[in-house]
Protein backbone atom coordinates (compact mmCIF):
# COMPACT_ATOMS: atom_id res chain seq x y z
CA UNK A 1 0.00 0.00 0.00
CA UNK A 2 0.94 3.37 -1.16
CA UNK A 3 -0.24 7.02 0.01
CA UNK A 4 0.21 8.88 -3.18
CA UNK A 5 -1.26 12.82 -4.26
CA UNK A 6 -2.05 13.93 -7.51
CA UNK A 7 -2.92 17.73 -8.40
CA UNK A 8 -4.32 18.27 -11.72
CA UNK A 9 -3.97 22.00 -12.58
CA UNK A 10 -6.78 22.78 -15.49
CA UNK A 11 -7.85 26.05 -17.19
CA UNK A 12 -10.63 26.37 -14.19
CA UNK A 13 -10.13 24.33 -11.46
CA UNK A 14 -7.12 22.92 -9.21
CA UNK A 15 -7.77 19.54 -8.05
CA UNK A 16 -6.06 16.98 -5.05
CA UNK A 17 -5.98 13.53 -4.45
CA UNK A 18 -4.71 11.85 -2.05
CA UNK A 19 -4.90 8.04 -1.85
CA UNK A 20 -3.98 4.85 -0.75
CA UNK A 21 -2.75 2.32 -3.66
CA UNK A 22 -3.34 -1.19 -3.44
CA UNK A 23 -1.23 -2.88 -6.47
CA UNK A 24 -2.12 -6.17 -5.94
CA UNK A 25 -5.12 -8.18 -7.54
CA UNK A 26 -5.52 -7.54 -11.96
CA UNK A 27 -5.29 -3.80 -11.78
CA UNK A 28 -4.64 -0.74 -9.40
CA UNK A 29 -7.32 -0.19 -6.92
CA UNK A 30 -7.45 3.54 -5.18
CA UNK A 31 -8.93 4.33 -1.73
CA UNK A 32 -9.47 8.29 -1.46
CA UNK A 33 -7.95 9.94 1.77
CA UNK A 34 -8.85 13.68 0.14
CA UNK A 35 -10.54 14.31 -2.92
CA UNK A 36 -10.79 18.67 -3.29
CA UNK A 37 -11.53 20.82 -5.97
CA UNK A 38 -11.37 24.45 -6.63
CA UNK A 39 -12.27 26.87 -9.07
CA UNK A 40 -9.18 29.18 -9.42
CA UNK A 41 -10.06 29.83 -13.55
CA UNK A 42 -5.95 29.84 -13.95
CA UNK A 43 -7.09 30.38 -17.43
CA UNK A 44 -9.02 33.94 -17.22
CA UNK A 45 -8.34 35.29 -20.74
CA UNK A 46 -5.04 33.30 -21.84
CA UNK A 47 -6.96 33.03 -24.82
CA UNK A 48 -7.08 36.67 -25.68
CA UNK A 49 -3.74 37.61 -23.92
CA UNK A 50 -1.57 34.59 -24.25
CA UNK A 51 -0.60 34.75 -20.73
CA UNK A 52 -1.56 34.10 -17.22
CA UNK A 53 -3.54 37.47 -15.41
CA UNK A 54 -1.81 38.10 -11.86
CA UNK A 55 -4.83 37.74 -10.24
CA UNK A 56 -5.44 34.07 -11.37
CA UNK A 57 -1.65 33.28 -11.05
CA UNK A 58 -2.53 34.38 -6.86
CA UNK A 59 -5.60 32.37 -6.65
CA UNK A 60 -4.34 29.28 -7.87
CA UNK A 61 -0.94 29.35 -5.67
CA UNK A 62 -2.72 30.06 -3.09
CA UNK A 63 -4.79 26.80 -3.35
CA UNK A 64 -1.69 25.00 -4.27
CA UNK A 65 -0.14 26.06 -0.83
CA UNK A 66 -3.42 24.80 0.80
CA UNK A 67 -2.93 21.98 -0.97
CA UNK A 68 0.52 21.60 0.14
CA UNK A 69 -0.25 21.61 3.60
CA UNK A 70 -2.63 18.76 3.42
CA UNK A 71 -0.18 16.89 1.64
CA UNK A 72 2.24 16.93 4.54
CA UNK A 73 -0.69 16.58 7.29
CA UNK A 74 -1.78 12.91 5.27
CA UNK A 75 2.13 11.96 4.80
CA UNK A 76 1.67 11.12 1.07
CA UNK A 77 5.27 9.31 -0.13
CA UNK A 78 5.30 10.07 -3.74
CA UNK A 79 3.49 13.78 -5.47
CA UNK A 80 3.12 14.61 -8.40
CA UNK A 81 1.36 17.97 -10.25
CA UNK A 82 0.33 18.21 -13.96
CA UNK A 83 -0.98 21.02 -14.83
CA UNK A 84 -2.82 21.24 -18.84
CA UNK A 85 -3.92 23.41 -21.15
CA UNK A 86 -4.08 27.30 -19.81
CA UNK A 87 -0.24 26.47 -18.72
CA UNK A 88 0.92 25.18 -22.26
CA UNK A 89 -0.71 28.47 -23.88
CA UNK A 90 0.32 31.17 -20.85
CA UNK A 91 4.06 32.66 -22.23
CA UNK A 92 4.72 33.44 -18.50
CA UNK A 93 3.92 29.80 -17.64
CA UNK A 94 7.44 29.77 -15.60
CA UNK A 95 6.46 32.46 -12.99
CA UNK A 96 3.48 29.92 -11.93
CA UNK A 97 5.94 26.75 -12.10
CA UNK A 98 8.55 28.31 -10.09
CA UNK A 99 5.92 29.45 -7.57
CA UNK A 100 4.29 25.78 -7.55
CA UNK A 101 7.86 24.43 -7.05
CA UNK A 102 8.33 26.28 -4.37
CA UNK A 103 5.41 25.31 -2.41
CA UNK A 104 5.57 21.40 -3.18
CA UNK A 105 9.10 20.83 -3.47
CA UNK A 106 8.07 18.70 -6.61
CA UNK A 107 9.09 19.96 -9.82
CA UNK A 108 5.17 20.54 -11.71
CA UNK A 109 4.61 19.28 -15.38
CA UNK A 110 3.39 20.83 -18.26
CA UNK A 111 1.79 17.84 -20.47
CA UNK A 112 1.03 17.20 -23.84
CA UNK A 113 -2.80 17.06 -24.60
CA UNK A 114 -1.64 13.47 -25.85
CA UNK A 115 -0.12 12.49 -22.29
CA UNK A 116 -3.40 14.20 -20.86
CA UNK A 117 -5.37 12.44 -22.88
CA UNK A 118 -4.05 8.84 -21.90
CA UNK A 119 -4.05 9.55 -17.98
CA UNK A 120 -8.15 10.51 -18.34
CA UNK A 121 -8.15 7.25 -20.19
CA UNK A 122 -6.35 5.74 -17.39
CA UNK A 123 -8.56 7.64 -14.66
CA UNK A 124 -12.04 6.87 -16.29
CA UNK A 125 -11.22 2.88 -17.41
CA UNK A 126 -9.93 2.32 -13.60
CA UNK A 127 -13.96 2.28 -12.16
CA UNK A 128 -15.54 1.03 -15.22
CA UNK A 129 -16.26 -2.83 -15.70
CA UNK A 130 -14.10 -4.03 -18.84
CA UNK A 131 -15.56 -4.46 -22.37
CA UNK A 132 -12.96 -6.73 -23.47
CA UNK A 133 -11.78 -5.87 -27.02
CA UNK A 134 -14.65 -3.66 -27.53
CA UNK A 135 -13.36 0.26 -27.82
CA UNK A 136 -14.69 2.88 -25.70
CA UNK A 137 -14.55 6.39 -26.36
CA UNK A 138 -13.24 8.87 -22.56
CA UNK A 139 -14.16 12.26 -23.66
CA UNK A 140 -12.34 14.86 -21.02
CA UNK A 141 -14.51 18.12 -21.00
CA UNK A 142 -11.85 20.66 -19.48
CA UNK A 143 -11.63 24.32 -19.39
CA UNK A 144 -9.52 25.01 -22.44
CA UNK A 145 -9.03 21.90 -24.44
CA UNK A 146 -11.44 18.97 -24.97
CA UNK A 147 -9.50 14.86 -25.15
CA UNK A 148 -10.88 12.32 -27.37
CA UNK A 149 -9.33 8.71 -25.94
CA UNK A 150 -10.26 5.70 -27.68
CA UNK A 151 -9.19 2.46 -26.18
CA UNK A 152 -9.58 -1.09 -24.89
CA UNK A 153 -8.75 -3.72 -22.57
CA UNK A 154 -5.22 -3.26 -23.67
CA UNK A 155 -5.14 0.52 -23.50
CA UNK A 156 -4.92 3.77 -25.34
CA UNK A 157 -5.74 3.20 -29.39
CA UNK A 158 -5.56 6.89 -30.32
CA UNK A 159 -5.87 9.73 -28.84
CA UNK A 160 -6.42 13.39 -29.49
CA UNK A 161 -6.67 16.58 -27.56
CA UNK A 162 -8.45 19.42 -29.21
CA UNK A 163 -8.58 23.49 -28.19
CA UNK A 164 -12.44 23.72 -26.95
CA UNK A 165 -13.58 24.22 -23.63
CA UNK A 166 -15.85 25.28 -21.38
CA UNK A 167 -14.09 28.44 -20.13
CA UNK A 168 -12.67 29.11 -24.16
CA UNK A 169 -15.88 29.23 -25.70
CA UNK A 170 -17.23 31.31 -22.93
CA UNK A 171 -14.67 34.12 -23.57
CA UNK A 172 -14.22 33.45 -27.14
CA UNK A 173 -18.47 33.35 -28.40
CA UNK A 174 -20.52 33.28 -25.10
CA UNK A 175 -20.32 37.20 -24.04
CA UNK A 176 -24.08 37.89 -23.25
CA UNK A 177 -26.74 36.51 -21.01
CA UNK A 178 -27.98 34.20 -22.36
CA UNK A 179 -26.21 33.96 -25.62
CA UNK A 180 -27.17 34.65 -28.78
CA UNK A 181 -28.18 32.95 -31.56
CA UNK A 182 -25.23 34.17 -33.71
CA UNK A 183 -22.89 32.86 -30.62
CA UNK A 184 -24.23 29.80 -30.61
CA UNK A 185 -23.75 29.15 -34.44
CA UNK A 186 -20.29 30.66 -33.91
CA UNK A 187 -19.37 28.52 -30.96
CA UNK A 188 -20.75 25.36 -32.82
CA UNK A 189 -18.91 25.87 -35.55
CA UNK A 190 -15.28 25.70 -33.27
CA UNK A 191 -16.63 23.00 -31.78
CA UNK A 192 -17.46 21.16 -34.71
CA UNK A 193 -14.22 21.80 -36.72
CA UNK A 194 -12.59 20.52 -33.20
CA UNK A 195 -13.86 17.45 -33.33
CA UNK A 196 -13.24 17.19 -36.80
CA UNK A 197 -9.65 17.42 -36.07
CA UNK A 198 -9.71 14.94 -33.40
CA UNK A 199 -11.59 12.39 -35.57
CA UNK A 200 -8.74 12.61 -38.24
CA UNK A 201 -6.80 10.89 -35.45
CA UNK A 202 -9.03 9.11 -33.35
CA UNK A 203 -11.67 6.88 -35.45
CA UNK A 204 -14.62 7.79 -33.67
CA UNK A 205 -17.06 5.45 -36.00
CA UNK A 206 -15.14 2.48 -34.15
CA UNK A 207 -16.29 3.69 -30.35
CA UNK A 208 -19.12 0.84 -28.80
CA UNK A 209 -19.73 3.09 -25.78
CA UNK A 210 -18.58 7.01 -24.71
CA UNK A 211 -17.89 8.12 -21.44
CA UNK A 212 -17.86 11.98 -20.31
CA UNK A 213 -15.49 12.97 -17.55
CA UNK A 214 -14.67 16.22 -16.03
CA UNK A 215 -16.76 19.03 -14.24
CA UNK A 216 -19.13 19.64 -17.09
CA UNK A 217 -20.24 16.48 -18.01
CA UNK A 218 -20.87 15.59 -14.43
CA UNK A 219 -22.77 18.78 -13.76
CA UNK A 220 -24.78 18.28 -17.04
CA UNK A 221 -25.20 14.85 -15.83
CA UNK A 222 -26.59 16.37 -12.13
CA UNK A 223 -29.02 18.74 -14.32
CA UNK A 224 -30.43 15.85 -16.56
CA UNK A 225 -31.10 13.85 -12.92
CA UNK A 226 -32.34 16.66 -11.35
CA UNK A 227 -30.57 16.55 -7.68
CA UNK A 228 -31.28 18.39 -5.27
CA UNK A 229 -27.71 18.52 -4.12
CA UNK A 230 -24.58 17.62 -6.05
CA UNK A 231 -23.91 14.31 -5.14
CA UNK A 232 -21.13 12.48 -7.10
CA UNK A 233 -22.34 8.97 -5.89
CA UNK A 234 -25.96 9.51 -7.58
CA UNK A 235 -24.09 10.92 -10.69
CA UNK A 236 -21.32 8.35 -10.96
CA UNK A 237 -21.80 5.42 -13.63
CA UNK A 238 -25.06 7.47 -15.02
CA UNK A 239 -25.82 6.17 -18.40
CA UNK A 240 -28.16 9.02 -20.26
CA UNK A 241 -29.69 8.39 -23.31
CA UNK A 242 -28.50 10.88 -25.47
CA UNK A 243 -31.79 12.78 -25.83
CA UNK A 244 -32.07 13.21 -22.33
CA UNK A 245 -28.44 14.22 -21.99
CA UNK A 246 -28.47 16.99 -25.12
CA UNK A 247 -32.02 17.97 -23.44
CA UNK A 248 -29.74 18.69 -20.35
CA UNK A 249 -27.03 20.31 -22.17
CA UNK A 250 -29.47 22.57 -24.24
CA UNK A 251 -31.32 23.89 -21.23
CA UNK A 252 -28.38 24.47 -19.15
CA UNK A 253 -27.29 26.68 -22.82
CA UNK A 254 -30.42 29.14 -22.70
CA UNK A 255 -30.85 29.42 -18.65
CA UNK A 256 -30.00 32.84 -17.88
CA UNK A 257 -26.87 33.24 -15.37
CA UNK A 258 -29.01 33.89 -12.53
CA UNK A 259 -31.20 31.15 -13.18
CA UNK A 260 -27.89 28.51 -13.37
CA UNK A 261 -26.35 29.86 -9.93
CA UNK A 262 -30.13 28.84 -8.50
CA UNK A 263 -29.65 25.06 -9.02
CA UNK A 264 -29.07 23.25 -5.86
CA UNK A 265 -26.28 21.26 -7.57
CA UNK A 266 -24.18 24.17 -9.26
CA UNK A 267 -20.66 24.92 -8.33
CA UNK A 268 -20.80 28.33 -8.16
CA UNK A 269 -17.44 28.66 -10.21
CA UNK A 270 -19.11 27.01 -13.39
CA UNK A 271 -22.22 29.18 -13.60
CA UNK A 272 -20.36 31.62 -15.91
CA UNK A 273 -19.12 28.56 -18.05
CA UNK A 274 -21.89 25.57 -18.04
CA UNK A 275 -23.89 26.63 -20.83
CA UNK A 276 -20.46 26.26 -23.06
CA UNK A 277 -19.91 23.11 -21.65
CA UNK A 278 -23.56 22.06 -22.52
CA UNK A 279 -22.96 23.38 -26.39
CA UNK A 280 -19.56 21.43 -26.55
CA UNK A 281 -21.24 17.53 -24.97
CA UNK A 282 -24.68 18.33 -27.23
CA UNK A 283 -21.89 18.65 -30.37
CA UNK A 284 -20.08 15.68 -29.20
CA UNK A 285 -22.62 13.47 -28.69
CA UNK A 286 -24.38 14.44 -31.86
CA UNK A 287 -21.68 13.58 -33.87
CA UNK A 288 -20.95 10.48 -32.12
CA UNK A 289 -24.60 9.21 -32.67
CA UNK A 290 -24.35 10.09 -36.87
CA UNK A 291 -20.82 8.51 -37.13
CA UNK A 292 -21.69 5.58 -35.61
CA UNK A 293 -25.14 5.12 -36.75
CA UNK A 294 -26.79 5.27 -34.02
CA UNK A 295 -24.94 2.20 -32.43
CA UNK A 296 -24.42 5.00 -29.49
CA UNK A 297 -27.57 5.89 -28.06
CA UNK A 298 -26.69 6.41 -24.40
CA UNK A 299 -23.41 8.52 -22.65
CA UNK A 300 -22.09 7.15 -19.44
CA UNK A 301 -21.00 10.16 -17.01
CA UNK A 302 -17.74 9.08 -14.87
CA UNK A 303 -16.48 11.29 -11.66
CA UNK A 304 -12.94 9.21 -12.29
CA UNK A 305 -10.67 11.05 -14.42
CA UNK A 306 -7.28 12.05 -14.68
CA UNK A 307 -6.91 13.02 -11.26
CA UNK A 308 -7.21 9.15 -11.21
CA UNK A 309 -4.78 8.51 -13.79
CA UNK A 310 -2.51 10.86 -12.36
CA UNK A 311 -2.93 8.97 -9.00
CA UNK A 312 -2.29 5.36 -10.56
CA UNK A 313 0.79 7.13 -12.56
CA UNK A 314 2.94 6.87 -9.55
CA UNK A 315 1.81 4.49 -7.86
Amino acid sequence: MTRVAAIDCGTNSIRLLIADVDAGGDRPKLTDIVRQMRVVRLGQGVDATGEFAPEALDRTLAATADYAELIRRHGAERVRFVATSATRDASNRQVFIDGVRELLGVEPEVISGDEEAALSFAGASSVLPSRGKDPVLVVDLGGGSTEFVLGDADGVIAAKSVDVGCVRMTERHLRTDPPTAEQITAAEADVDAAIGEAAQTVPLERATAVVGVAGSVTTITAHALGLDEYSAAAIHGTELDLATARAACTSLLHLSRDERAALPYMHPGRVDVIGAGGLVWRRVLERLAHVTQGRIATAVTSEHDILDGIALSIS
